[in-house]
């Protein structure tokens, strides 16, 4: 998983390793110290997922419970503090997730029972609960129900329901919801078109949307400034459109700024932003 500025790794023991700049603690080995090679986040074990957001990250155990440490300046951390953490601190009064997300600065999950609870920043509505207060422990998505998967961009939240559909809130300047139109939403709408999504991503820290469908086929939707959409319409997009000419594809990542699709033969093709 990668952060703003730094990475991690998830090992077959159910450890975390991370590595790169750790001035809010986002590494979890109790320090602040850059580190160029990989460092053990401290007191993690039996870990099975985990996710980055902007200068945190999130571990989800094999027990359900989550797990979070780094930068906390908004709640996002979920603990009831602003403080940030050195090491992983426990989210509270979540059993029984099963998937997690990490946006700039608000985290996501889902449980057990199909529902999406959120926390952290809410300044466009991307934590989904009809308001736009800030939460540090988390809160329950309106409405929302039969979720598998989630995932985040800067200020919008994404969810997968095992119908195939597609849900998303927050903020909609550029579309990123792909509802057809650019207006914000404080409680989840159905983006427009999808009924075989598998898979949901938000560009990390950034401000456009992909699914993965059943059939192995990407769509894009959002700001496509860099050609991260991978087809040819300025700016941005309100709805989803395919990714031309890409087919068979097992999984897919975003950044701020590009894109990354696995497909079923083991090659991967990317698109987008190409500075470095």
């Amino acid at each position: 998983a990668a952060g703003e500025r730094s990475s991690m790794a998830l090992k077959s023991d159910g450890t975390v390793w991370a590595w790169g700049l750790n001035n809010y603690g986002q590494l979890g080995d109790n320090t602040t110290t850059n580190r160029p090679t990989p460092v053990q986040v401290s007191g993690l074990a039996g870990v099975v997922t985990i996710a980055s957001g902007g200068n945190f990250g999130i571990a989800l155990k094999a027990d359900g419970t989550v797990w979070t440490w780094g930068f906390n300046n908004y709640g996002q951390l979920g603990d009831g503090t602003k403080t940030d953490r050195l090491i992983p601190v426990q989210v509270s009064g979540l059993k029984g997730v099963t998937a997690i997300a990490g946006g700039f600065y608000h985290s996501l999950v889902v449980n057990s029972d199909g529902t999406v609870w959120a926390w952290g920043q809410n300044t466009n509505g991307q934590l989904g609960d009809g308001t736009k207060t800030d939460r540090l422990i988390p809160v329950q998505v309106s409405g929302l129900t039969g979720a598998l998967g989630v995932d985040a961009g800067n200020q919008h939240s994404l969810a997968v329901k095992s119908d195939g559909t597609l849900w998303a809130w927050g903020l909609n300047t550029l579309g990123q919801l792909g509802t057809g139109n650019t207006a914000d939403r404080l409680t989840p709408g159905q983006v427009s078109g999808l009924t075989k999504a598998a898979v949901v991503v938000g560009g990390a820290c950034g401000d456009h949307s992909l699914v993965l469908n059943s059939d192995g086929t990407v769509w894009g939707w959002g700001l496509n400034n860099y050609g991260q959409l991978g087809f040819q319409i300025p700016t941005g997009c309100p709805t989803p459109l395919p990714v031309g000419g890409l087919t068979g594809v097992a999984a897919i990542r975003a950044g701020i700024g590009h894109t990354l699709a696995l497909k079923s033969d083991g090659t991967v093709w990317t698109w987008g932003l190409n500075n470095y």
